[in-house]
């Protein structure tokens, strides 16, 4: 098993006023050639957008998207035609393919929206661009492994890749497994909250670890947690 710990403070930032962004890999202005990717997974975004701002018109390609909403109302418009809001606990998948222009906005005026982005490179290139959002209540994830994203699992939505993206919400002292679909994959585990164990490496909140060469890994909370698990190969 090879492991690789990617702590909170450690992840690159940017300040623009109405966006305050964490980046756990490279992205932008920021570059660390030791974080490029973590297997087919290449962004995981930590976003904080003020009240009424956002992401204007603008392109994407060949690109696998994946947005989570941890808090607040997210307006989606894009080339397709597509005009949607997101809310708390929504998924939103967007696979851009040949080329897609879209806009993400706040879309209440006052408070702030909270997300995170995640880009994950295709196994297709040139794919029809194509949207989805779906709903996945907490209660569904307590002390469990609540399935977002796979490649064929009933009631999740898909990326042309073969990933599969999992949350779970700990009590304190609760212990999860999670068994690799596939040979050659590996697991990218971000601590949304809380404090756990992954063998015997320590997260604590915002953290992260990357483990592949194995089959299975264990978590142990020490607290009421939040864990978001992304399987992904490792080679693609």
């Amino acid at each position: 098993m090879k492991t690789i710990i990617h702590k909170a403070d450690a992840r690159g930032q940017a300040d623009y006023g109405w966006l305050k962004t964490k980046y756990s890999f490279s992205f932008a202005n920021y570059y660390n050639p030791d974080k490029i990717n973590f297997g087919a997974l290449r962004v995981l975004n930590d976003d904080w957008v003020e009240g009424g701002q956002g992401f204007g018109r603008h392109p994407h390609d060949n690109m696998e998207i994946v947005t989570i909403v941890l808090d607040g109302d997210l307006e989606h418009k894009d080339s397709m035609g597509n005009t949607f809001l997101i809310r708390k606990n929504e998924v939103q998948v967007m696979s851009a393919g040949t080329g897609i222009f879209h806009s993400e906005y706040n879309k209440d005026p006052k408070n702030p929206l909270k997300l995170f982005q995640i880009w994950v490179f295709p196994n297709k290139k040139n794919v029809t661009p194509r949207y989805d959002q779906k709903l996945f209540l907490p209660k569904n994830r307590l002390n469990k492994w609540q399935r977002l994203v796979s490649p064929n699992e009933a009631n999740t939505m898909w990326l042309h890749q073969d990933t599969y993206f999992s949350i779970a919400s700990l009590d304190k002292n609760q212990e999860l497994g999670y068994k690799l679909h596939t040979n050659g994959n590996g697991v990218y585990i971000f601590l949304i909250e809380g404090l756990i164990n992954v063998g015997d490496v320590q997260l604590e909140k915002r953290d992260a670890i990357g483990i592949y060469e194995t089959d299975n890994i264990a978590i142990k909370s020490s607290e009421n947690s939040e864990v978001l698990l992304i399987e992904v190969p490792m080679s693609f």
